[in-house]
């Protein structure tokens, strides 16, 4: 007898997440009513956001104790009432940690046929250059930083998931000059392999980090495309030219705080009064209109040859607690992905 095994928020979370913070709960298949269809479960993505989801206050409802823990994936239909879904179809949705979800396209889950990928592309890339990390980096540069050919753009978290889209997406667009922050010799080297220009290691204490970045980039920077938040940020708005924009897609660095009083704010946004800069947030969900068109533009990249994303797949169900862990811990190197399975699934 087929069984969904899941894994549940044991209780609320103070401080860095951990396995310690759920519970596996072992329980029947669900059963579909009409309009209904019944998805396996194959691949799941690790986000940065998935810790903000268990905060109150988040974009998205709040993931309380005894709820099944949410997160996107990539999803097979194993039984459909639904007219939409074939059986056999590949789907993403936010289907959470289990072997077996259930959605109508129209809930939560908000399942949706996989977007069309170019010839030979693994599904899993819908998880990262194709889905939502690639489509942020891209509104988040274009629509957000206003991009100009020209301006000088530093990233950090610049060997991650969506940043090492950004420097790559920036070099498309005509950028002068590309500078990327991230940790160790091996992901300042992957940079440099995409097309970044130049690359600060944060975790090279011989000198400040705003002095090095100084040296990476004397005459300042026209957009700075944080994913980190903490000292990058305060480095990068004394950075910042006239008229510079700052576009705030994440803060993974203050993404664990074991209370309010711990988050590291910036000290130094007064100097973006005399640069004249400005500081936008935004979630990608804003543009949803134009994902059909910026998806094509992100394909024509890819099969030109312009675009690479890499990926960190990690495999079986018992691993999932501690992978998403390891995201907030530098653990991974590109995108943070898992098989449910041990062995890759045949799709």
């Amino acid at each position: 007898m087929a069984v969904n095994r899941q894994w549940k928020l044991a209780k609320p979370v103070s401080g860095m997440i951990g396995p310690e913070h759920y519970v596996r709960a072992d329980g029947p298949v669900p059963t579909i009513k009409d309009g209904e269809a019944l998805f396996k479960v194959l691949h799941l993505s690790f986000d940065p956001a998935q810790r903000a989801w268990l905060t109150k206050g988040s974009y998205m409802k709040q993931v309380m104790p005894g709820d099944v823990m949410l997160a996107q994936g990539v999803m097979k239909v194993v039984e459909s009432k639904n007219k939409r879904f074939k059986v056999g179809d590949l789907a993403i949705g936010l289907c959470g940690w289990q072997d077996y979800c259930v959605s109508n396209g129209k809930d939560q889950v908000g399942a949706r046929a996989l977007p069309p990928l170019p010839p030979g592309v693994h599904p899993t890339l819908t998880l990262s250059l194709f889905g939502t990390t690639g489509l942020t980096a891209f509104f988040g540069l274009r629509n957000i930083g206003k991009m100009k050919k020209g301006d000088i753009v530093l990233v950090s978290g610049a060997a991650g998931a969506t940043g090492s889209v950004v420097g790559q997406i920036a070099k498309i667009m005509g950028a002068a000059k590309v500078i990327g922050i991230a940790g160790g010799k091996a992901k300042c080297d992957y940079c440099r392999s995409i097309g970044y220009d130049e690359v600060v290691d944060y975790t090279d204490k011989s000198s400040s980090l705003h002095d090095r970045l100084r040296k990476a980039a004397p005459k300042g920077v026209d957009i700075f495309f944080d994913n980190v938040g903490g000292e990058a940020l305060e480095c990068a708005m004394l950075m910042m030219r006239t008229k510079g924009r700052i576009v705030l897609c994440g803060g993974i660095s203050q993404y664990n705080p074991k209370d309010a009083s711990s988050v590291q704010g910036p000290k130094t946004y007064l100097a973006l009064v005399g640069s004249q800069s400005s500081m936008e947030g935004f979630l990608v969900f804003q543009f949803v209109k134009e994902y059909p068109q910026a998806l094509m533009t992100l394909s024509k990249w890819y099969q030109q040859g312009l675009l690479t994303q890499r990926e960190d797949i990690r495999t079986g169900f018992d691993n999932i607690p501690k992978t998403l862990q390891g995201l907030y811990t530098s653990q991974n190197f590109g995108k943070l992905l898992l098989t449910l399975d041990e062995a890759p699934s045949k799709l």
